[in-house]
């Protein structure tokens, strides 16, 4: 990104990363949503584009919606896409959210197990990522998403298309093409900027302004 020009900024939710010290069952997406918020207005940042990945579509939707004349365009990576009044839970085929569930109740009640990893991962981002992957609140999956109003900020879709048939994306890519999205396919699995980094900014340098 840095090398194409652009300032990046790489938020971390509370209770993950250097925050993960502040893990909590109270931790939820309005948490998260805060968080990004936060970042726009301190440093504050104008003409925004905001990328969302996984449940991170859900933490960026909030964010456009609140901080409006601030976001000039809002990127999903094989994300999930929320309206009004839904949660992660209500997104996921009835299997996985199954899994999730159930790997609370399996755990200490309120921790959500990270999804396994991909196979096309090497052993070698396999020995990075491990170190890094958290687990989250459960209220991040079951709150659900309250918008203002229909959002009206320029939007796109990158739909991973490895293993897609076991995963719950591309409802949001058939829908982002539905309404007239950009909307691209990447031959990757659902972390391409762990495990297909240089494809991922060749669609990116498509999406991105100039």
């Amino acid at each position: 990104m840095a090398a194409a020009g652009h300032q990046f900024f790489t938020p971390s939710y509370t209770g993950l990363g250097e925050r993960a010290h502040l893990a909590s069952p109270a931790n939820d997406l309005e948490t998260h949503i805060q968080d990004v918020l936060g970042v726009i207005e301190y440093e504050n940042l104008h003409d925004v584009v905001l990328m969302g990945h996984s449940y991170g579509g859900m933490v960026a939707t909030g964010v456009a919606d609140r901080a409006r004349d601030r976001i000039a365009q809002l990127i999903y990576l094989d994300a999930f896409v929320p309206t009004d009044d839904q949660a992660v839970v209500d997104l996921l085929p009835a299997a996985e959210r199954d899994r999730l569930l159930g790997s609370v109740k399996a755990g200490d009640g309120w921790r959500v197990t990270p999804n396994p990893t991909p196979p096309d991962t090497s052993p070698e981002d396999l020995a990075w990522i491990a170190k890094f992957r958290m687990s989250q609140s459960v209220k991040c999956f079951e709150q659900p998403l309250r918008l203002q109003a229909a959002l009206s900020v320029r939007r796109a879709y990158i739909h991973c298309t490895r293993y897609a048939d076991k995963k719950p994306f591309a409802q949001f890519a058939t829908r982002a093409q539905r309404d007239g999205w950009p909307c691209h396919d990447l031959d990757a699995s659902h972390s391409p900027n762990v495990t297909a980094p240089v494809e991922l900014m060749h669609v990116l340098g498509r999406v991105l302004p100039g």
